[in-house]
């Protein structure tokens, strides 16, 4: 619990004692507490904290919030609280000043816990499971994967950082029908660059990268597998193409500052019997049909707007198969919560995948599923549509050299997944306060530029509790607050599985930051002050770095 929780919540202990209090001396008459809210007013001149307590209670009470709320104040203890004032306001709020000191110690709290500031238990240490971009081997990494990049690589780390064990998933697409398609366009182009007649085939791969693929392997073989039975070739094609994009992958994500933990090839479920294991059991249950010499999955049981086949009738299963056995395999590994990262389009596969996991006796429940919008690239103000090298798509690595990782990391994590992205890479080039990533990447190059300032003159020492109690200024009360709810942030952030909250607190920790350098100075004259300023800094410092962090962007010391 955070520094700002523990306070809020011993209050809220103290009001609900209150009401007792007050029930026990017959001056409010009420069955159960009802349930009620302490926030922060929207206006500053109402105080710190508010609550509506004495207005959710007055139906039981049969008396006016305000009636109650005197009641409520004067049975209210206020040891320890850190509430310096309480006033009855409006209809029946009370509004609580607090004494400002309070807000001090977080500076403690940031600096004895560094890097591991923010860090909560709310997972308790369950493995979770996190799969995310699962790109199909069979071209280079798009702008679609560059968002679910971002965002699945963020929200492992979150989780981390909220007590959850985690292990970061890719899923090698590298069987079925999509890989047959991938061998005939290989072969085409294969042929085509040796100057054969090859027709390419219809619903094939249409990616420049392909060409480049073959044309490296010609440079390497000549055209030793011209002669080759035609199946054979096909099986080397692939084989090669899979390893040459499979690489082009883990160097992509790798420098995107993604590392995964596993890499699961789907051909592996075919080759263990997976895949037919779990048709079988699916089929034994009952949810297993035979219709047109295919078998079907009664996916209707479960939302589905019709069954989905699962066998085609030449005997070969499909993707959903191999999809509903992969899912099995990350339950059978122990695993407490799987969290999937899927695009939009992939919405009317959430239902029947849930539904098969029920159909095999696992908790849907357990298994997550966001589903993430597109992303549009503008350029110059219009959307920038095609890519010079794929000739389809930008790639993953075009937007690295163009705007850099931490542009696009920090940019994909400001929306929340279930919105579409309007991407603008003259805004994310821009080294104005109008850029986002870098109005907080500068801030942290600001608060290490004063601590080197603050050296070079001589370190004034640790503060001592008076000293803190400098802090005072509106300006120093509103970073220390927003500092202390921190820990809060990663708490909702990593329930709601928003990483988003995240990037949009340290932009505001930033903001607060600028607003406190542009109007108070922190090498000053006066020792203590200094010396208090200084801790503030660092502490600032600190959680802007441990933000930054979890989204994976870096924390510059210059800019």
């Amino acid at each position: 619990m955070s520094l700002y929780e523990d306070v809020k919540a011993k209050i809220i202990k103290q009001l609900e004692l209150a009401a007792n209090s007050a029930k026990k001396q017959g001056e409010l008459n009420f069955e159960e507490l009802p349930g009620f809210v302490l926030e922060e007013p929207r206006e500053r001149q109402h105080g710190d904290l508010a609550t509506n307590l004495a207005m959710v209670m007055a139906r039981q009470a049969k008396r006016s919030p305000r009636e109650i709320a005197a009641a409520l104040i004067q049975h209210m203890d206020k040891t320890g609280t850190w509430i310096e004032t309480s006033e009855i306001a409006g209809a029946g709020f009370i509004n609580f000043r607090l004494n400002p000191l309070w807000l001090t110690d977080v500076i403690k709290e940031v600096l004895q816990a560094g890097d591991l500031y923010g860090q909560v238990d709310l997972g308790k240490g369950q493995k979770v499971q996190v799969e995310f971009v699962s790109a199909n081997p069979t071209g280079l990494l798009h702008m679609g994967n560059a968002r679910g990049a971002a965002l699945g690589d963020s929200l492992a780390s979150l989780l981390s950082m909220a007590g959850y064990e985690v292990s970061r998933e890719f899923y090698i697409n590298d069987a079925g029908n999509q890989i047959h398609n991938f061998a005939l366009s290989l072969e085409a182009r294969y042929l085509q660059q040796l100057g054969q007649e090859a027709p390419f085939p219809e619903g094939g791969y249409q990616g420049e990268d392909l060409i480049t693929t073959v044309k490296g392997l010609i440079a390497k073989e000549g055209d030793k597998y011209l002669s080759v039975e035609p199946g054979l070739r096909r099986e080397f094609l692939v084989r090669y193409a899979l390893d040459e994009k499979m690489r082009n992958i883990r160097e992509t994500l790798q420098d995107f500052g993604v590392n995964y933990d596993v890499w699961f090839s789907e051909q592996s479920l075919h080759d263990s019997g997976a895949v037919r294991a779990t048709l079988e059991d699916l089929q034994k249950k009952g949810y297993i049909y035979e219709k047109e010499g295919a078998l079907w999955l009664k996916s209707t049981l479960f939302g589905d707007e019709k069954d989905e086949v699962v066998v085609r009738s030449n005997g070969t299963p499909t993707y959903f198969a191999a999809d509903i056995a992969y899912h099995r395999n990350k339950f059978d590994r122990g695993f407490e919560r799987v969290i999937n990262i899927w695009g939009a389009d992939h919405h009317g596969h959430v239902a029947r995948m849930k539904g098969a996991m029920s159909a095999l006796g696992y908790d849907a429940d357990k298994l997550q599923i966001i589903l993430m919008q597109l992303v549009r690239l503008i350029q110059g103000g219009e959307v920038v549509k095609m890519s010079k090298r794929s000739g389809q798509y930008i790639t993953l690595r075009e937007l690295m050299d163009e705007v850099g990782k931490d542009a696009a990391r920090f940019f994909f994590n400001l929306r929340d997944p279930d919105s579409t992205v309007d991407f603008d890479m003259d805004l994310a080039k821009a080294q104005s306060s109008d850029n986002p990533v870098y109005y907080v990447q500068y801030a942290h190059a600001r608060l290490c530029s004063i601590l080197r300032q603050a050296q070079e003159l001589g370190d004034p020492g640790s503060p001592s509790e008076d000293d803190l109690k400098l802090l005072n200024s509106e300006e120093e009360r509103d970073l220390l607050k927003k500092m202390a709810d921190f820990p809060s942030e990663i708490t909702v952030a990593a329930r709601l599985l928003e990483p988003h909250r995240l990037a949009r607190y340290v932009l505001d920790l930033a903001g607060l930051f600028h607003t406190f350098y542009n109007s108070q100075r922190v090498l000053v004259d006066d020792e203590p002050l200094r010396r208090a300023r200084l801790s503030l800094v660092r502490a600032v410092r600190q959680i802007i770095g441990n933000g930054l962090g979890i989204l994976g962007v870096s924390a510059p010391e210059k800019m």
